[in-house]
């Protein structure tokens, strides 16, 4: 079957055209380099254009047709969302070109996608996501894990949510077209954030004691120390609230323990 037939078809009946599973796993892998050309004046809209390039080649007329440049150079234009969920619009955006959507509806699309998409995004992944990921590796700190072991388990957990968030993104994208408000309303993206925020707040209840207690061990002497730091802390994440990010301040504790451990 066609493009141009496969499309018509599928938009009669409301089912998303063939799509093969290489060209989803191209897409997917170009994905993770969507910021590779980031810059102010486009922000992610030259790495949405790269990561559809591999769909847009069904294009009638196919790659290098006009329908191809003309899409490549529509989605090189300003787009501005949370790399990850950032799937969820090249999705929808490569369901809407192989089926003929006018370039006015896209572009409206284009338009009104990346505040959702960013704002859901940072919510879960960076002021979630990524600090959760921190804490649990400082608590495998605090019960003696190897330094290795510690980067090894905040690198696999924090890979395995934010590829799983990519995957989702795409398929959902793909599945919904441009009507992907039913895909932000999934109990995951609505909910998520503040069930992370309290895994958060638990898993940091327990590290962080514990943590000070592998750090401290007989040594009480250093206790007075800590504790004055503590409060030297709590007083400057108050006074900076609003102008430095939670989880580059979790970063930079767990790299301050990491070389700790390895250096003494």
């Amino acid at each position: 079957m066609s493009a141009a037939s496969n499309a018509s078809a599928a938009a009669a009946g409301n089912v998303a055209p063939h799509l093969p599973w290489s060209v989803r796993a191209e897409m997917l892998v170009r994905m993770l380099g969507i910021q590779g050309a980031w810059n102010y004046e486009t922000m992610l809209g030259n790495g949405i254009a790269f990561a559809l390039e591999p769909a847009l080649r069904r294009l009638p007329g196919g790659r290098g047709g006009p329908a191809y440049r003309a899409a490549i150079a529509r989605h090189s234009g300003y787009f501005n969302a949370h790399p990850y969920l950032a799937s969820v619009a090249v999705g929808a955006l490569a369901r809407a070109e192989l089926e003929g959507t006018p370039a006015a509806q896209i572009e409206r699309f284009r338009v009104a996608a990346p505040g959702p998409l960013g704002s859901v995004g940072d919510r879960l992944v960076w002021a979630g996501w990524l600090p959760l990921c921190s804490v649990m590796a400082l608590l495998a700190f605090g019960l003696g894990a190897a330094p290795l072991l510690v980067v090894a388990l905040f690198v696999g957990l924090y890979n395995a949510g934010h590829l799983g968030l990519r995957i989702w993104g795409l398929h959902a994208g793909w599945h919904h077209g441009l009507r992907v408000a039913q895909a932000l309303a999934n109990p995951v993206l609505r909910n998520g954030p503040p069930h992370v925020a309290r895994a958060l707040a638990l898993v940091a209840g327990i590290a962080l004691p514990v943590a000070a207690q592998k750090l401290l061990g007989e040594g009480r002497i250093w206790l007075g120390g800590v504790l004055a730091a503590v409060a030297v802390g709590a007083l400057l994440v108050t006074r900076l609230q609003g102008r430095f990010e939670g989880w580059r301040l979790a970063i930079y504790v767990l790299a301050a323990f990491l070389l700790y451990s390895v250096v003494r």
